[in-house]
């Protein structure tokens, strides 16, 4: 029976057969042995920041895609399509827009830039406080991310087992933090690509057993979907002008926006061109990666679509709470109606998808806190150092990660709140990247001016719905967007009215 508890849900009739738990147990393991497998000892923070420019373009590639499609995904995506229709889908639609930006000008861009940093560029143009904001923005981000998915990895466990949620998000964070430390980049990198076939291959297994499991066969997944009481659940949103909902229009621009900022100036991408062969591979990756979160986030969403069918049909029973709570459905569907190997095989999985992102973000971040804040103001540093540093960096990154998870427990969907908190986060750092882009020269002052106003409009809109602020009131996805234009906008009309000596 499955109990509420609070905000959170349990199976406690559940438990985890031996072999499930040996599969999901050897997985974990092997992650970690093989990422510290990679561990040298005089190992330099050149080779932790970016695995000495010589991993294979299909791996990066792989690792992209790897770090893109994380528990967020997993869990998340399928219980948006459960919930709802295919609207968030209209994201994932951006993401070949911003990987041909990225193969195009990003890669040649960043990798004759000399700094492993992806934000030494922003110093350049406008000063160090433009390298401290973007920074200072991108860790938060991080962060955040971290947090929200930690907590969807504690979900399963949670369910299966009845694992206490503090305890798993605390040991995974162990457990990511430790090889992320000990391999750097290159550990990171390798993961992350045997994590992402293992994902793939957990969730078209999944796919497989649900459409053939409904009474009428494979389409009545497809019939029910399209003709339900909540309407066509493969619609991909309201196509109209309002500003205020989360319309396909106001999602697929969110995207653009989000991507291109992802790819054009998130450090999670740009250390990973760093890291490719030569300036082919690094295209290659860019695109490859890019490209197959595509299909893939349309297999999510198509799990979501056929576990709605699925219950719909009446194959299977689910309780109300479970519902009520559509983050919850995918694992609750794992934990009774899969066969005992393939679950732990998904439990894995989705391990698999968080695991990668996560130490993603520790590296980044502590590659960032090197880069930005050690190193400008300890020029003498010796390369033992940096590489204590790098190390300290990932530890301390990797428990505030935590912390967030644990702040996260009641949050009704977990893609709305990371969604929310990314824009907000992001602080508009597209903008003044595309503002330093400029050919002509961007005066300091303006940039700066358009960056306060720009964190304004970002504040209102993020904060508008929450306080009951007066004034129009927008979706909180447009917050990136007009935050992002308004830095751009306001910053280059300055500088060509006002200051133009």
């Amino acid at each position: 029976m499955w109990l509420a508890s609070g905000e959170l849900l349990r199976c406690s009739d559940c438990f985890m057969h031996v072999i499930d738990f040996i599969i999901f147990l050897v997985f974990t393991l092997g992650v970690v042995v093989f990422g510290c497998s990679f561990f040298k000892k005089g190992s330099s923070a050149d080779e932790f920041t970016s695995a000495s420019h010589s991993i294979p373009g299909w791996v990066v590639g792989m690792s992209i895609f790897a770090t893109y499609v994380s528990s967020i995904s997993y869990i998340g995506y399928p219980g948006k399509a459960f919930a709802s229709n295919w609207n968030a889908f209209a994201f994932s639609l951006s993401i070949p827009i911003a990987s041909y930006f990225a193969a195009k000008y990003f890669v040649p861009f960043y990798r004759h830039g000399g700094s492993v940093s992806a934000y030494t560029f922003l110093e350049e143009k406008f000063g160090a406080w433009a390298r401290i904001y973007a920074s200072a923005c991108y860790l938060l981000t991080q962060i955040a991310r971290m947090g929200s998915i930690l907590y969807l990895l504690a979900v399963p466990m949670y369910i299966l087992m009845g694992w206490n949620l503090h305890a798993v998000i605390i040991l995974t964070s162990i457990a990511v933090i430790i090889y992320s430390m000990m391999g750097g980049l290159r550990a990171v990198i390798w993961a992350d690509a045997i994590q992402g076939m293992i994902l793939i291959g957990g969730a078209l297994l999944c796919l497989v057993i649900l459409m053939f499991s409904m009474p009428g066969g494979p389409m009545q997944s497809f019939e029910l979907a399209i003709h339900s009481t909540e309407g066509n659940k493969f619609s991909l949103g309201a196509f109209t002008s309002d500003l205020t909902t989360s319309t396909f229009w106001v999602c697929l621009v969110y995207g653009v926006f989000i991507n291109l900022q992802n790819y054009g100036i998130d450090q999670n991408y740009v250390q990973r061109y760093h890291a490719a062969k030569n300036d082919k591979e690094a295209k290659f990756s860019a695109l490859f990666g890019g490209y197959l979160i595509i299909p893939v986030s349309a297999l999510f969403f198509l799990i979501g679509t056929t576990l709605y069918s699925y219950y719909a049909a009446g194959v299977a029973y689910l309780p109300d709470e479970i519902t009520q709570k559509p983050d919850y459905v995918f694992p609750y569907f794992i934990v009774n109606s899969l066969p005992i190997g393939l679950r732990g095989l998904l439990i894995a999985s989705i391990f698999a998808a968080g695991m990668s992102t996560v130490s993603t973000s520790v590296t980044s971040a502590a590659t960032i806190i090197l880069a930005d804040y050690f190193k400008p103001f300890f020029r003498g540093a010796v390369e033992r150092n940096n590489l204590m540093v790098l190390r300290i960096s990932s530890v301390v990154v990797g428990v505030l990660g935590a912390v967030v998870a644990l702040a996260m427990l009641s949050v009704e969907s977990i893609i709305d709140a990371w969604w929310t908190l990314s824009s907000i986060f992001s602080g508009g750092m597209l903008g003044l990247f595309l503002l330093g882009c400029v050919r002509r020269r961007i005066s300091c002052v303006a940039a700066f001016i358009g960056c306060v106003v720009g964190v304004m409009v970002i504040a209102w809109i993020s904060l508008a719905d929450m306080w009951q602020l007066p004034g129009v009131h927008l979706h909180s996805y447009l917050a990136i967007v007009l935050g992002t234009s308004t830095i751009f906008i306001v910053g280059f009309l300055l500088s060509l009215l006002l200051f133009r000596k």
